[in-house]
């Protein structure tokens, strides 16, 4: 588990034991920037109901997303299909921020408002077949701090750590084909969380 208060956190190290690679940059921002950008796109995302078919039913979530793109990407999960809308100022200034930090390119933002503790995602890998196989996905927290974790697919072992207010998690390599990942639901936490997951689209 992450010690958030240790001063010194290393980006180069991996989290995973095998089979991928997850680094954590502890936070980007300030408090005052993180809760900034935090209004900022909680006021001006085109934040939607998500939708899901699971079993053959329609499922709407509390959860909200959205998704901006370079160009009107069609990205599909859960057997649903979104179009991308184009990037807003701030979406664009956070992209080429965690370009420069991670020295990779992305295409696309997928957004998540999760309302409170209670809302969550369950155990899943990014592994759409418009993704950029084995590329990296920049993951952006504002808002309240929520535990994260992993778990091996073959041998169940799992990692957890907590994702701060302004904080940048990378996956990358092969860690979508060997690992799940989810955002257990807590009733501990109370305030709202907006998560940005940059990725790059190929066609």
């Amino acid at each position: 588990m992450l010690d958030l208060f240790t001063p010194d956190i290393d980006p180069t190290h991996n989290w995973l034991p095998k089979d991928g690679t997850v680094n954590y940059y502890g936070t980007l921002f300030s408090n005052d920037e993180a809760n900034k950008y935090f209004d900022i796109l909680w006021n001006d995302i085109k934040w939607k109901n998500d939708q899901a078919i699971i079993m053959g039913k329609l499922i709407v979530t509390k959860r909200k997303v959205a998704w901006y793109g370079d160009s009107e990407f069609s990205y599909t999960y859960s057997k649903t299909t979104k179009k991308a809308l184009p990037w807003t100022p701030a979406l664009l200034e956070l992209k080429t921020i965690i370009e420069v930090k991670t020295g990779e390119s992305f295409n696309s933002c997928l957004l998540n408002l999760y309302h409170s503790g209670e809302e969550g995602m369950a155990w899943h890998s990014d592994a759409e077949k418009d993704l950029k196989k084995n590329g990296s996905i920049a993951s952006l927290s504002f808002g309240a701090e929520r535990k994260f974790a992993f778990k091996h697919k073959e041998t169940k072992e799992t990692v957890s750590l907590f994702l701060e207010n302004g904080s940048l998690l990378v996956m990358k390599d092969e860690t979508q084909t060997h690992w799940l990942h989810r955002l257990p639901p807590t009733k501990k936490v109370l305030k709202p969380r907006i998560n940005l997951t940059f990725r790059m689209i190929v066609r």
